[in-house]
This record gives structure tokens, C-alpha cells and sequence, in this order.
């Protein structure tokens, strides 16, 4: 392969920025000094790389001074000009995207002069895309691609363009000239490039800096055009960095600062405009400072000038409590410590490279995050402390979340490594000499085991490196094993109050357990400004949307799944609706409603459906239900962490997916009685499942509608209270039945106006037959600790037997009458001993057992004189013995069922996190 020197001598191109444009073969190159006259004498000239063609080479090369985009005479009597430093400056840095046009350079202008600083330094990035394209043509060239010379040409058109659109006379034609004349030299220099087959750093840096050289002028004529001195900085004549072993620069302040000083002697102006990214080397050799360089040039110019301020322009509003794109209700922070800052950018957050924040940390100057395209947004302050702040909540502690993925775990474990000196280095030098970057690490005080993270890409490497370096301690047992876990995030928690704040970290992993997430490990430091976990991959955004809500950051987010949009789920939904503004607001909770599924149609959403529209929309735009690809839907598709699935049916095939949904981490809701009074050992292993686990079922409404029966009875349980005895009216439609079949009225009679009135099922044999009650029988049986089967309950129908067998509820309401002379029996015998008749259900504790029964009271007692459709129920304990607790109230309709679910969801809430 050709040297890239001896290529360049005989590429045949000019790359001197000031030859001359003869159609002339050059014959050498040579480095030539530029701008000699701003260095101290001790110091040696920048190295410039050119051309001399033939026309010139006959010239004094000495009388020449080459500079790397203009040319500055040599001022023989220079006047010292002394450079002010201090609050007057005011430091901008505007990105790729800020300059990515015409009109966005103008903008970038106007903000520059709507600035009121006594002096202002502006940094800038080369145009949107750029840096990429610079790059492109480099790999283009070294590739033996030809296209590299059309790419070349849309550089040039781009930068040709822009300057027609915002430029014009004088300076309009001193750009385009300098511009042809660069481009030039790269057209020359990428053809010694192609030739040569490869391209040096130094050299790469080189071509890759033009953009910024290009975008600085341009903006220091727009700047100009507007009647404001400008002068414009090469900052590779003035910052000099020094390459380390990390890929990385370190700033050289002593000498940056003292070429700064001359520069400013010759160049005094209250506004520069200046390149970011691109620097000198000790040796004068143009490089650049890498990833983020522009925002890093930014903070060392400000260091330099010790200024007020450094304001980093963007396209975001400020630095955000967690990433949008993951957390939609993720907030701008207004302030940041200099350490939160870091920490957050360390951890992958789309703040600032760490580096960026060091030098202006020496001088505690402030740096501002601010979004070019929306100036009434005062973004995010990062500065030394916030102890400016109000509020004591924990968002005020934990300050943001940030997560990093792409990573595996490798664990060395083994009981040889407790108490033995070196283990962990020889562990960490093997990383360092696979090159692999270790993220975070954690041990044991048993020193059993040491977990590290490290890039997925580079653990392969490091595994069997440690499996080599290792091998007679694994064959010797005092090494059990060096484990790889792939496919994991790690997820931090960032904030520089955590260290005086109680119980941050029980409500981080509090969080995480609410929403089901397994932890991987977890880091530490005793400085306690972030909290490290790992977790699986696929889990990641939900557990920082998990985190990110419970730290009161964004509202306590719950995605459901609303099955069965009949009476009742229909009016669940339009108690949603009604209620979701004031919830948000006042409460903290966002229920939002991502699928409605009946029967046959199920309407499905990705943010949350308008429950405005619900009805029309599932006309709409329903699909075929399905109930796995709902259930995959609501669960699986969005990182909501939490997840309800509400079965308003009354559906036996849907309560028994109950069990996988609670193992798979949903939570369930619902009035549907079948998964309780159903099959005993399914119930049991339910119910074994939910005290197992984080996830929560909630069934207040399968008894009682709204009313607070289950929640009364688990109190008194929770309590230590004994139950002796449970006893009540539980079927709304049959309390409304018996409170009116008074006087002369018949049975038949009562039951058809039950019916018109809606109280009765469609088919009334549904509510006489008893079976309703005998379900709420056994879900309290069951809850009070009795292992009764449904077929254990002995129950009185009220559908007389010869009528069992009717063909319809029609014919049924025909024939009722013949039947009615037997109630009015024990109705007459019931006045006549001064009772009443009411169907009751019982659970006895003290003989383990239940029933379902006509039964008679006496005219005093409580269930004697209740009214409508009301539900009644008796607690009698060993704390209520003498008068038993007593719980009375609605128990039918679907406003009350509906609210009683609606309950059970906002309770739900309450325990993911929501303030109560």
C-alpha cells in the first residue's frame, strides 16, 4: 500500500489553501507556518498542510504564510490589546441543528443579538449532517470510491446555497471564494487519501473541522450584516488539547489561555463567533475533541474568559427528569447540580457529555440548557447547588432517571475469593486488556462473588478471557463459576439529596416490585448521588416508567383492559370519562383505557382511548375480538408499568384466565363471582398466587355491588376479629320482590313489576332460583376461612319445580300464577306472627356451614324494614356479639355495581403508589 505522503506528492492536486487556481500539476508538499506572528516565541507555529504548485514554487516558501481558511497580514507593530475576562462575557453554543439552514442561521443571529451581555462568545457546530458527510467522504476516499467527489459536490452545494440565501455583496463573494478554495484542497487531499488507501487521524480531523470552519463564517457575516463588529476564531489557533490513552482530550488551559491572550491582541471584539469541536495538538496538529466537542469547547472558552454564563442551545426544551421518548410525562428540571449532571449524562441521559461539565465546574459557571426554537421555555440551569429549590417531596431528592442498555452482566463467583488479595484486579486487568469499558460494578461483603456490566458486544471477549486467566482456580473448585447474563439495562436513579433523604431507596425498589420488575443487581456509592440497578432488557422502560411515576415525577400511569362493554362495563367507562380530568388533576392518577373488548368486537388503542367516543369508535374502527392479542395489547405493547385487566362479564371462560394474568403481572378487577364460587382448588391456588406476589385482585363488587362488604369483612379479619356468623339479604331484585309483596299483592304480580322495572335478569328464574345468593354465600364463606364447595350450600329455589323446565321466560311469567297461593300461605302466617318474609343467605362459622333460605323476621328487626332493592348484611363476631355490625345500602344497578368497580381500581391506584 502507498504511504499517504508519497501519494500526496504525486497525487497531482494542490492542497495549499492559498495556491493559486492554474491549471498547473503540483510537484510537492510541504507544510507551510500559519499565523506564526499570535504564537509566544517559545512556542512552535501551527503545521498547516499544502500544496505549492508549479507557477509558485519558484517563490520564497518562507515569505509565505499560509492560514487554514483566511489569510491575516502580519502586523509588524502590534498594539497589546489586554483581554478582559469575567461576568461581562457570556458564552453561546449552538449545535448542528440550530445551524441546519438559512433561516435557521438567521435565528441563531437574532438571539445572538438579542443578548444584552457587554461581550458575547459564540460557539458553533458545523451545518445538520455535516460532520457526517465530512466523515463520509473520508471513508468514501479510503475505500477507492469515486463517489467521494459527488459527495465533495453536495458538501459544496449545501454550503454554496446557504450562503446565497443569507449572504450578499462583498461578504457574500469573500466566502464563496475562500469556500471553492477549501474545497479544492479537500478534492486534493481526499485523492492523495483514495491513492494512499487510508487516511490518518491527523488527516481526518483535518478534512472532518471544515464544517465548523464554514458555519463560523457564516454566522460572523450574518452577525455583521446587522451592524455589530464581529471578528471570528479558528479555535485551532488557540485551544491546544492534549490526546490521552482513552480516545479522549484533556485541555492544556496554561497554554490555551496565554494563545487566547494574543489572539484577542490582534482580534479585539465584543462579539466572536468561533469553531467548536476542532483543536491543536501540543505539536500544532489539527484534531478534534471528539464525541460532544462542541459543547466542550463551549465550557473551556468559557473557563477561559471566566464568564458568566454558558448557554448551550438545542432542540429540546431543557434536561428532562427521564427520556420523553420513554416517559411521556417526563418534566424539565430547572435546575441541576454540576454532580446530578453528571451522573445523569454518565448514565446515558441526553444532557451533556460528563466532560463538558468539568472545566466550568472550576469556576462555578453556570450552564443553561435551552431550545433555540422555543425561547419562552427558560430550560434547565445546571450550576454548583440547588439548595434554592422549594418543595420536600421526593422529586426534590431524586432529581431525574436515566437508563443505558445494550449491556451483559458477568458474574465471577466462588468461594476462593473471600479473603484472598488480588481477585478483583486480576479480574478488572483482564477487562482492561480486552479494552472492554466496565459500567458498573458490585460485590458482596462476603466477597463471594464480584457482578460487573460491561457492553454487550465486548462480553464474549471478556468471558473467555477471564475463563483462560482463571482456568486452574475453576478446575480447583476456589472458582465455582464466571457467568455471562446478557440482554440487560441498567436503570439509575439521580439525585445529590438522596444522601440526607430516609427511604429513597425502599421506594425505588418498592416500585419496581409493583410493577413486577426483577432486579439484577445493584450499586451503590457512599456519596449516594445515584442508585444503580440492572435489570432485564425488556423490562427497562417499564421499570423506569414505574420509577419515574412512584417518585411523583409523572402521575400513577394504569393501563386497562375494560372486558364486557355492557350495562355495567358501559357505565364503568362513562364513570371514566366523567372522572379523569379530576383524577390527573387533584389525585395523580392517569387510568388510561388502551383496549374495550366484547364479545365479538374489541377496539384497541395505543395511547388511550377517547372515552368521549368509545361507542362510536368501536363501531368504527372494532376488530374481531381476540382475546390473547387484547390481553397482549393491553399488557405488552406500550411501557405503561402497571396493567388491570376489568371483567365486568359474568363469563366463567374469562374469570379462568385470572390465574395467568395475575402470574404474568396484571392486575384484575372485577364483579364477576365465577373465579370465587367456582371449583375450590382453583380458587385456593388463585388466591396462594396473589399473597405470593405483587400483583392485586380486587372482587368488592362480586358481593353487594358498591357496597363495602368484602372490604368490611377482611378488616375484621386483619383485626384479629373472629366471625361467628354472616347473614344477610344479598340479592337486590329479591329484596325488592319481598319488600313489596305486602297486602293483597301476588307473588306473580310482584315478580312481573320487578321485571318491567329492570331489577330481574331477562329470564327472572335466574334471580328465584337462588343460585346469585348462594355464589355471595360462598365467596364470604370462603374469605372467612371455610373450604366449602358450591354444591356444599343447600338453597331454596323460589322457581317452583313443575316451571324449571319452561321453554322461555315468557312462557315462565304465564304459568307463575298458578303457583301463587303457596307464598301467599307463609306470607299470611308470617303477618299473622307479626314477621316478614325475606330470602337470606348464611354463612355459620361455628357449624362450618351455610345456606340460602325463605326466611322470617320479626317486624323490628333490621331486615324488616328495608326499602326498594336495598342489600343488608350482619356481621355477628366475638367484638359485635351482642349487635352485630351491619352494612346496608344499594346492592343492585348498574350505577352502584359499575361505581363499586370503579372503587376497587382508584384502591389499586392508591397501592402502585397514588397519594391517598
Amino acid at each position: 500500500m502507498a504511504s499517504l505522503s508519497s501519494a500526496i506528492s504525486n497525487s497531482g492536486h494542490i492542497l495549499s489553501p492559498n495556491a493559486l487556481a492554474h491549471d498547473v500539476k503540483p510537484k510537492k508538499i510541504c507544510y507551510s507556518q500559519c499565523h506564526a506572528f499570535f504564537l509566544p516565541p517559545h512556542r512552535s507555529p501551527i503545521c498547516r498542510m499544502g500544496f505549492v504548485s508549479g507557477l509558485e514554487r519558484k517563490e520564497t516558501l518562507k515569505s509565505r504564510i499560509f492560514a487554514s481558511v483566511t489569510d491575516t497580514p502580519v502586523n509588524t507593530s502590534p498594539e497589546k490589546v489586554q483581554l478582559p475576562k469575567g461576568d461581562t462575557w457570556s458564552v453561546h453554543k449552538f449545535g448542528g441543528t440550530c445551524m441546519g439552514s438559512s433561516e435557521r442561521i438567521k435565528n441563531v443571529a437574532k438571539i445572538v443579538l438579542s443578548d444584552d451581555s457587554e461581550r458575547k462568545f459564540i460557539v458553533v457546530s458545523a451545518m445538520s449532517k455535516v460532520t457526517d458527510m465530512m466523515y463520509d467522504l473520508i471513508y468514501k476516499a479510503q475505500s477507492r470510491d469515486d463517489s467521494y467527489l459527488s459527495a465533495l459536490d453536495a458538501v459544496l452545494e449545501k454550503h454554496r446555497s446557504t450562503a446565497f440565501d443569507i449572504l450578499d455583496g462583498d461578504e457574500l463573494g469573500s466566502f464563496l471564494a475562500q469556500l471553492n478554495h477549501d474545497v479544492s484542497n479537500l478534492k486534493a487531499m481526499l485523492r492523495a487519501i483514495y491513492i494512499a488507501g487510508h487516511a490518518t487521524e491527523s488527516f481526518t480531523d483535518f478534512v472532518v473541522g471544515h464544517g465548523e470552519l464554514w458555519s463560523a463564517q457564516m454566522l460572523s457575516c450574518v452577525v455583521r450584516k446587522n451592524g455589530v463588529d464581529c471578528n471570528w476564531m479558528d479555535t485551532r489557533e488557540v485551544l491546544v488539547v492534549n490526546p490521552t490513552s482513552s480516545n479522549q482530550v484533556d485541555p492544556d488551559f496554561k497554554e490555551s489561555e496565554e494563545r487566547l491572550e494574543i489572539w484577542y491582541s490582534k482580534n479585539p471584539s465584543k462579539t466572536i463567533v468561533a469553531t467548536g469541536f476542532i483543536a491543536s495538538t501540543p505539536q500544532n496538529i489539527p484534531t478534534t475533541l471528539k464525541r460532544d466537542g462542541s459543547d466542550f469547547s463551549a465550557a473551556i472558552m468559557g473557563a477561559l474568559f471566566k464568564a458568566r454564563q454558558v448557554t448551550i442551545w438545542t432542540d429540546v426544551d431543557g434536561v428532562y427528569s427521564a427520556d420523553p421518548r420513554k416517559v411521556s410525562e417526563a418534566v424539565i428540571l430547572k435546575t441541576l447540580s454540576y454532580q446530578e449532571a453528571w451522573e445523569m449524562s454518565y448514565f446515558g441521559a441526553n444532557v451533556l457529555h460528563p466532560r463538558t461539565i468539568i472545566p466550568v465546574m472550576r469556576y462555578d459557571i453556570p450552564i443553561i440548557i435551552r431550545n433555540v426554537f422555543n425561547l419562552a421555555v427558560p430550560g434547565t440551569k445546571i450550576c454548583r447547588s440547588t439548595e434554592d429549590e422549594d418543595g420536600q417531596g421526593l422529586e426534590s431528592f431524586v432529581k431525574g432517571f436515566a437508563t443505558i442498555d445494550n449491556l451483559a452482566l458477568v458474574n465471577v463467583e466462588g468461594t476462593g475469593m473471600a479473603g484472598v488479595p488480588g481477585t478483583a484486579s486480576a479480574i478488572f486487568s483482564a477487562v482492561k486488556d480486552v479494552g472492554a469499558n466496565v459500567i458498573m460494578i458490585s460485590q458482596a461483603s462476603s466477597e463471594h462473588s464480584v457482578c460487573f456490566a460491561v457492553p454487550e458486544k465486548e462480553v464474549n471477549a471478556v468471558s473467555e478471557l477471564l475463563q483462560s486467566r482463571f482456568r486452574e482456580a475453576l478446575n480447583a473448585g476456589r472458582l465455582s463459576q464466571v457467568q455471562v447474563i446478557p440482554n440487560c439495562s441498567i436503570l439509575a436513579a439521580v439525585g445529590q439529596k438522596m444522601a440526607s433523604t430516609p427511604g429513597v431507596s425502599a421506594t425505588l425498589f418498592n416500585a419496581l416490585a409493583k410493577a413486577n420488575i426483577n432486579v439484577r443487581a445493584i450499586a451503590q456509592g457512599c456519596s449516594e448521588y445515584n442508585i444503580t440497578v440492572v435489570v432485564k432488557r425488556e423490562d427497562c422502560i417499564r421499570a423506569l416508567r414505574a420509577v419515574h411515576s412512584r417518585f411523583y415525577l409523572s402521575r400513577t400511569t394504569i393501563a386497562m383492559g375494560i372486558i364486557g362493554p355492557g350495562l355495567i362495563g358501559g357505565t364503568l367507562l362513562d364513570q371514566l370519562r366523567d372522572q379523569t380530568a379530576t383524577l390527573k388533576e387533584e389525585f395523580n392518577i392517569d387510568l388510561r383505557v388502551m383496549g374495550i373488548t366484547g364479545s365479538r368486537t374489541m377496539l384497541l388503542s395505543e395511547a388511550g382511548i377517547d372515552l368521549s367516543r368509545w361507542k362510536e369508535l368501536q363501531n368504527e374502527k372494532g376488530v374481531v375480538a381476540d382475546m390473547e392479542k387484547f390481553v397482549q395489547h393491553v399488557h405488552g405493547n406500550h411501557f405503561i408499568p402497571n396493567t388491570v385487566l376489568v371483567d365486568c362479564t359474568a363469563d366463567s371462560s374469562i374469570a379462568s384466565h385470572y390465574y395467568d394474568w395475575l402470574r404474568k403481572g396484571i392486575h384484575v378487577v372485577t364483579p364477576n363471582k365465577k373465579a370465587n364460587s367456582g371449583p375450590l382448588d382453583q380458587y385456593l391456588k388463585l388466591r396462594a398466587l396473589q399473597r405470593q406476589s405483587y400483583t392485586h385482585y380486587f372482587y368488592e363488587a362480586t358481593v353487594g355491588a358498591g357496597l363495602p362488604i368484602i372490604n368490611t369483612l377482611q378488616g375484621l379479619l386483619e383485626t384479629g376479629d373472629k366471625i361467628l356468623r354472616i347473614e344477610g339479604i344479598f340479592s337486590g331484585t329479591l329484596s325488592y320482590i319481598f319488600n313489596n309483596f305486602i297486602g293483597r299483592r301476588t307473588f306473580s304480580e310482584v315478580v312481573a313489576e320487578a321485571k318491567q322495572a329492570g331489577y330481574t335478569e331477562p329470564d327472572p328464574r335466574d334471580d328465584l332460583s337462588g343460585t346469585d345468593v348462594c355464589r355471595k354465600v360462598i365467596i364470604l364463606a370462603r374469605e372467612s376461612g371455610l373450604k366449602l364447595e358450591l354444591s356444599d350450600i343447600p338453597v331454596e329455589s323460589l322457581v317452583p319445580e313443575p316451571l324449571k323446565d319452561s321453554a322461555s321466560a315468557e312462557e315462565f311469567m304465564q304459568k307463575l300464577p298458578q303457583f301463587d297461593h303457596d307464598l301467599a300461605k307463609k306470607r299470611q302466617i308470617a303477618e299473622d306472627a307479626g314477621q316478614v318474609l325475606r330470602y337470606v343467605g348464611v354463612v355459620d362459622m361455628v357449624n362450618q356451614d351455610g345456606a340460602v333460605k325463605l326466611q322470617t323476621y320479626k317486624n323490628d328487626h333490621p331486615f324488616a324494614q328495608l326499602s326498594g332493592a336495598d342489600n343488608i348484611i350482619a356481621f355477628t363476631t366475638t367484638r359485635y356479639k351482642d349487635q352485630p355490625l351491619i352494612v346496608r345500602g344499594p346492592g343492585a344497578g348498574a350505577e352502584v355495581t359499575a361505581g363499586g368497580v370503579f372503587s376497587d381500581i382508584l384502591r389499586l391506584a392508591s397501592y402502585l403508589g397514588a397519594p391517598s
